[in-house]
């Protein structure tokens, strides 16, 4: 088997890490969102959806981020 074309384990690592804290922003931002939504008479409204969207956005760009390392380390050719 060749030396160039095997899987660079800390790149991969690094996809998975980033895969499990958009799987924790995934959670996040749905909740509060759906809290903030269901008390819109609060004083913290806004806030509390600006923190959900951010959340939320935050969640698509980590697994984009995390799909697109991990796909780094397994098609990549070291130099």
């Amino acid at each position: 088997m060749d030396e160039d074309n095997r899987t660079d384990r800390d790149i991969l690592a690094k996809g998975l890490k980033r895969l499990g804290i958009c799987l924790g922003l995934m959670f996040a931002g749905p909740t509060l969102l759906h809290l903030a939504l269901d008390n819109s008479e609060k004083p913290l409204y806004i806030p509390l959806l600006i923190i959900a969207f951010i959340l939320c956005i935050g969640a698509i760009l980590f697994l984009f981020l995390g799909i697109n390392t991990i796909l780094d380390s397994i098609f990549k050719k070291k130099k």
